[in-house]
């Protein structure tokens, strides 16, 4: 069983297979945790979206992250999570592209998603040092100088393990190096392609992302790992999140 990143009712990381709830066959469900699920059942399934926010909003505080922050989190995630998502929203489904290899130079962070939905996250401290510390303009033998490329690679296993997130921009050949930055080579590979809604990036980038795990859990198209990337393109206020699949 592919294990979810994340409770598909509370948004608890689910990091082992002891935190999966269960069947009323007694197998491990695929989507909820145990705190939320238990015998085929919901715990509490009277439970509102409100109540549901209210219960979650002290465990992440526990963890470090402020009340409000958390439920501005809570807030922009649950509603996308199977208990609460609304039937009638139609799937995004994504296009099956294949893409040449290419090279790209940026900023580099080791991180988790479990850490990355608490207050421990790197990836936005990356983003700021990008913008702030204007990386694009070191960066030698731009290929398309209007697109920034967020780069998750190197892969301990899966979407619960490390992997580095590197933000920077696609170069025609890896020479010299800018000090503090680091060079990727992303193979060549067939791709799903998801295009997020339009609206704030800080925003429909993580909702798509969501759509994104829940997709796999039941596709056809099994991940490869071999490198995945976000497409931010000026001329464009939407985003491509290329990821990864066998041909």
């Amino acid at each position: 069983m592919q294990a979810n990143i994340l409770c598909q009712s509370c948004s608890m990381p689910i990091e082992s297979e002891q935190l999966f709830g269960t069947e009323r066959s007694g197998e491990k469900s695929s989507d909820y945790c145990r705190y939320c699920y238990e015998a085929g059942e919901f715990k509490e399934p009277n439970l509102s979206l409100e109540e549901m926010i209210a219960i979650c909003i002290p465990h992440i505080e526990a963890g470090g992250m402020k009340a409000k922050e958390a439920e501005a989190m809570l807030r922009e995630t649950l509603p996308f999570l199977k208990r609460w998502r609304k039937q009638e929203e139609e799937p995004i489904l994504p296009q099956i592209v294949t893409r040449a290899a290419f090279h790209m130079i940026g900023v580099s962070v080791r991180t988790t998603n479990a850490k990355e939905i608490t207050s421990k996250g790197k990836i936005p401290r990356l983003w700021s040092e990008y913008s702030k510390q204007d990386i694009a303009q070191k960066i030698p033998c731009l290929v398309k100088p209007q697109q920034t490329i967020g780069l998750y690679s190197d892969y301990e296993s899966d979407v619960n393990g490390e992997y580095s997130m590197t933000i920077g921009k696609q170069v025609e050949k890896i020479g010299l190096v800018p000090e503090g930055m680091t060079a990727k080579t992303v193979p060549a590979s067939t791709y799903a392609v998801f295009t997020t809604p339009k609206g704030l990036i800080t925003e429909v980038v993580p909702k798509t992302w969501l759509t994104i795990w829940e997709y796999f859990r039941t596709a056809d198209q099994e991940r490869t790992y071999t490198g995945d990337y976000e497409l931010y393109d000026e001329e464009r206020d939407q985003v491509e999140i290329y990821i990864a699949v066998k041909a």
